[in-house]
């Protein structure tokens, strides 16, 4: 079995390496392909990346290659994470929004339309190879952000062999369970909204309810994800949130933290990068590669403990440290391995994705694509029915969605007007000037990649 990673120029092509040469004998996959269109840094992290797939499983046969046909030709299942325009774009995209006053966060805030406008057609061209050169019923994880918007338009144009993934939901999920002393695999959420705004409904260890009991507990303010709300919040949403919710919530205290801060989040990442990819380039990573992997978890240590900071004023205190051979959930490769196992297995099981919802949340449209708990069957993906949802979370996800409909709309038909309609619904901008103002800016400064927008 074929898997294709686009984008496996990225500085976390290790992490995926890592995660699917680890499973690679369990799940059949013979054959891995990383591709990129940025040679160097392909060259540097997916070099790194090959590494430590020979080290895990060395009958894997792994390539690199610039070449997108190769790299689909044949293949079974397709990872795609790319950044169009690289990180510089984020910087600009984050800084126009602030520059307004606005949350410039990258998947909830207004940039994510931005960085939505230029990944899509970059996805579709990639699709459209997909269609033509990979194996009949080769199924698209994209983790290419901002997913919300992304996933909704890429199953817009029809390309409905795509599925958004995120370890965001996993991610809390698999600190609960470490929280609790309890196994990765005992821990289930059922989980119900959009891309980065979801809500957990019930949280379970080997069948017991917990989640009650861990709105509660103090050490889960201090030790996952939950550090970045308060308890009372959670206390009267009856529900446990997603991480990115902060920005929705704390909306005032996002935007005042980050304006006050010496960089935004993607300044960091940048120059983070930046510094890294400059001190690997001295390293002869195939016969050094002690020294490039020295280099880079320091530079992707001070990256990961940084995570947030800018924005919540909290930072993670546990030092990180990337073991090569420990087994883990896996990160987003781990919620794409986890639709193969399943797959694969011919039985069911469930996992959380974002694909249509079609009548699992009343109030929403059947095409709507949502972030929810399904079923994966031999007979296809079934999203859990949640059906009537608390009324106060339900009217966010549905200001949200609809903000992500008619972002998909302005960017399949290149409209100004639609894209002006989107910002102005979006909670974090909520406004028509202001909306008129960032869409003159972001179709500007993408004119290189969109072409003209009328």
């Amino acid at each position: 079995m074929k898997l294709t990673v686009i984008g496996g120029g990225g500085v976390r092509s290790m992490f995926l390496a890592k995660s699917i040469a680890q499973k690679a004998k369990q799940l059949n996959i013979d054959e891995l392909v990383f591709m990129d269109n940025n040679e160097e840094k392909l060259n540097i992290y997916g070099a790194m990346a090959k590494k430590v797939s020979s080290l895990l499983c060395e009958k894997l046969k792994f390539t690199l290659t610039t070449d997108p046909v190769s790299a689909v030709k044949n293949a079974d299942y397709v990872i795609t994470t790319i950044r169009v325009g690289g990180d510089d774009m984020r910087v600009r995209d984050e800084r126009t929004a602030l520059d307004l006053g606005l949350l410039g966060q990258e998947t909830t805030g207004a940039a994510g339309l931005s960085f939505a406008m230029r990944s899509v057609s970059a996805l579709a061209d990639y699709c459209e190879l997909i269609k033509k050169y990979a194996n009949s019923g080769c199924k698209v994880f994209n983790f290419t952000n901002p997913a919300g918007v992304v996933s909704q338009t890429l199953r817009d144009m029809g390309y409905n062999f795509t599925y958004g993934i995120c370890d965001a939901p996993s991610g809390m999920l698999h600190s609960f369970a470490k929280l609790y002393g309890a196994d990765e695999n005992e821990i289930r959420g059922e989980v119900y909204g959009l891309n980065h705004l979801s809500y957990f409904s019930s949280i379970t260890i080997n069948g017991r309810e917990i989640m009650p009991e861990l709105i509660e507990n103090d050490k889960a303010y201090t030790d996952t994800d939950m550090r970045y709300f308060e308890k009372e919040l959670l206390r009267r949403r009856k529900c446990v949130l997603n991480e990115y919710l902060y920005y929705f919530y704390y909306r005032e205290k996002a935007v005042k933290n980050i304006l006050s801060a010496d960089k935004t989040r993607g300044e960091q990442i940048c120059e983070i990068n930046k510094k890294m990819t400059n001190a690997l380039r001295q390293v002869d990573i195939e016969n050094d590669f002690d020294k490039a992997f020295e280099i880079f978890e320091y530079w992707y240590g001070v990256r990961e403990n940084n995570y947030m900071a800018s924005e919540t004023g909290v930072k993670r205190q546990k030092p990180w440290h990337f073991d090569i051979y420990q087994k883990n959930s896996g990160g987003y490769a781990g919620v794409a391995l986890k639709f193969i196992e399943i797959e694969q297995s011919k039985k069911s099981d469930s996992m959380i994705l974002c694909v249509p919802n079609g009548n699992a949340i009343s109030g929403l449209k059947a095409d709507d694509i949502v972030e929810i708990t399904c079923d994966i069957t031999p007979q296809g993906v079934f999203p859990h029915y949640f059906g009537e949802v608390d009324e106060q979370n339900l009217e966010l996800i549905r200001r949200v969605k609809i903000y992500e409909r008619l972002a998909s709309k302005a960017i399949r038909e290149k409209s100004k007007p639609c894209a002006v309609e989107a910002l102005t619904l979006h909670p974090l901008v909520n406004s028509y000037s202001l909306a008129k103002e960032l869409v003159e800016k972001y179709t500007e400064l993408n004119k290189e990649y969109i072409g003209e927008w009328k």
